[in-house]
């Protein structure tokens, strides 16, 4: 049975103008640019996984008080290739793609042998990264999309391995204060080596080789070794601060030979991923400046992540807060199976995602006694020195319920007050969005019956002073057949709603997206 979930929805290239209620601040100009899944039926066959979805990119543009809404689909070779065979040809995480059985036998067996090291997908549906003046779909494989952030258009495409040795890279990139990009990748090319690669995009390349693209200026900022050569960790993303990088080894982990040999065994590369409920979650601290990992052990108990809020460091502490699970619950529920019309009274996370702030001190007495709390920061959260010398880290619950948090980006990696989240409770779908105070956890809601908001992205204002000075833009799909999705502005502030703008689409559900202001559009038509 197709639900909101399962439906293929139609892209709309030409600009539709939206119903406007309300008022929209004279200021707010660009484009809010979204990413998601929205195809997931080619022919007869289907995705497992809502995560394995054709990508669909959407807009918002503000222009003098007006708004218009366009989507388009990834013209990814992914993309091409399925709907030219009119069937699911290339392999999704959660979705495994054989060859045609009109092939010969040789052609067959080829294929299988071909897989043993996967050829990823460039389906990059999950996130939009911007590099210089340009803009790319991304995903957590080696491949990017450059995508035109007006016009939606599809454009060349990067493979990340031929400049650095990833395999598989973050969709959560940091930028710092020049513009340049820092991620992270998995290294599992290396014969057994398997490593963690934080790597580092140019924004811009030198003046004598303007033809070359910042890629090829890619370079390895410094590599951690992974605890298991054989099984990586899987994370979604990584935290940073204004001297750090702030890397979580959790036990949800990938196994490489499982992987490897998936193909031939007829499984999905899901179903490679484990979470290891025994073992320690480890935190990795490299210092940006000597490009070296501290050497201190510290470590937590067993969880999962995916999303880190911000992280900054005070009195010789690095404080980093993340939304953080008891198990790994979360994934298994976007099989499109189980998101059926009863998936809210079916379906319940067994772990809730919770808030978490570690208190990590990386300057502390050497000669501290065994068993005593290190952290000396007002906070619950404690950092406790064992026998060994390694460091057991206990986190301060900030709230219970959040996902897909976003923060005012000037403030990233410095101490900040405010997030932006979903809110989630037992079921893995939006009902509200939420204003969390981080200092004082104090919460602002923003909820209407039969609502599905997506992450709420924070556009400060022009001139801001202060941190929460703006507008937060939140697209809202609408679980009830005969009402029309939105684009909700609310003010950062207060948590009001300042306006709406409608359109009469069936809009998808989306993951991750940017804001554009108006100023670099022009930069990158000049």
């Amino acid at each position: 049975m197709e639900t909101i979930f399962s439906r293929n929805k139609e892209e709309h290239p030409e600009p539709i103008r939206a119903e406007v209620q309300g008022h929209l601040p004279t200021w707010l100009q660009g484009v809010l640019l979204r990413n998601g899944p929205g195809m997931h039926t080619i022919g007869d066959t289907k995705y497992n996984h809502w995560f394995d979805g054709l990508a669909l990119l959407h807009s918002f543009t503000f222009k003098n008080g007006e708004v218009y809404y366009r989507s388009k689909y990834l013209r990814s070779d992914t993309y091409n290739c399925n709907i030219e065979a009119n069937r699911i040809v290339v392999s999704e995480f959660g979705t495994m793609a054989y060859p045609d059985p009109c092939k010969n036998i040789f052609a067959k067996a080829f294929s299988y042998l071909s897989h043993t090291i996967p050829e990823f997908t460039d389906n990059c549906l999950i996130n939009i990264m911007k590099s210089g003046d340009d803009y790319y779909a991304t995903s957590e494989t080696n491949f990017i999309r450059k995508i035109d952030p007006q016009t939606l258009e599809t454009l060349e495409k990067v493979d990340y391995s031929k400049y650095v040795a990833v395999n598989l890279a973050t969709s959560h990139p940091h930028y710092d204060s020049a513009g340049n990009i820092l991620n992270m990748g998995t290294s599992i090319v290396d014969k057994g080596r398997t490593k963690y690669l934080l790597f580092k995009i140019p924004s811009s390349v030198p003046e004598k080789e303007k033809k070359k693209s910042c890629f090829k200026h890619m370079e390895v900022v410094c590599s951690i070794p992974s605890r298991s050569l054989l099984q990586p960790s899987y994370y979604h993303s990584f935290g940073i601060t204004e001297n750090y990088i702030v890397f979580i080894e959790q036990p949800f982990k990938l196994d490489i030979v499982k992987l490897a040999t998936a193909y031939i065994r007829g499984v999905n590369w899901a179903s490679c991923l484990a979470f290891h409920k025994e073992d320690k979650t480890w935190f990795h601290f490299v210092d940006r400046k000597t490009k070296k990992e501290v050497s201190t052990k510290f470590y937590t108990d067993a969880m999962v992540l995916y999303h880190h809020i911000n992280a900054y460091e005070e009195d010789g502490h690095v404080v980093f807060d993340i939304i953080a699970y008891k198990d790994n619950s979360l994934y298994d529920m976007f099989y499109l199976k189980k998101l059926n019309k009863d998936f809210e009274e079916n379906n319940k996370l067994t772990s809730i995602p919770t808030c978490k702030r570690f208190v990590v001190p990386l300057q502390y007495d050497k000669d501290a006694e065994v068993g005593s709390n290190l952290v000396k920061l007002p906070t619950s959260a404690t950092a406790v020195k064992e026998k060994d010398g390694s460091i057991y880290c206990q986190p301060e619950i900030l709230c219970e319920g959040i996902e897909l948090p976003r923060v005012n980006y000037d403030y990233n990696g410095k101490k900040y007050k405010y997030v932006y989240a979903t809110e989630v409770q037992w079921s893995p779908v939006p009902t509200k969005i939420a204003k969390l105070n981080v200092q004082t956890k104090e919460i602002l809601h923003w909820g209407e019956e039969h609502c599905w908001p997506s992450e709420p992205i924070f556009v400060p204002s022009p001139g801001a002073r202060e941190e929460d000075e703006g507008v937060v833009l939140t697209c809202v799909v609408v679980s009830e057949p005969n009402k029309a999705p939105f684009l909700l502005i609310l003010d950062a502030k207060t948590f009001k709603e300042l306006g709406r703008a409608t359109v009469n689409v069936e809009m998808h559900l989306d993951l991750h997206g940017v804001f554009i202001p108006q100023n670099d559009l022009e930069d990158e038509t000049e």
